[in-house]
């Protein structure tokens, strides 16, 4: 695994889904060379994990802050945690 990447486990809050947040949370990881997840939580909320460079990763937080145009973000929850190397980027 690279030292330089770096993984965050964010929760967005708001009217976050039903509005393609997941599919275009995809979509703007893999544009970033970003791995991980995103998936629906059965609060209303989506979570998501993100490992690659930390400019990428700041990138993608930001995005995530206002999400697709559907969507009205209320807040993002961020946390560090250690790469475990994931590969690829999935919705579940």
């Amino acid at each position: 695994m690279e030292k330089d990447k770096k993984r965050l486990h964010i929760h967005v809050s708001g009217e976050v889904q039903g509005v393609f947040y997941r599919e275009s949370t995809r979509q703007e990881a893999e544009d970033r060379g970003l791995s991980g997840w995103v998936r629906n939580l059965p609060d209303g909320r989506v979570e998501a994990v993100f490992e690659g460079e930390p400019q990428r990763l700041e990138e993608m937080v930001s995005w995530c802050r206002r999400g697709p145009r559907q969507a009205s973000v209320e807040a993002v929850e961020t946390a560090e945690e250690e790469a475990r190397g994931e590969a690829g980027f999935r919705v579940l």
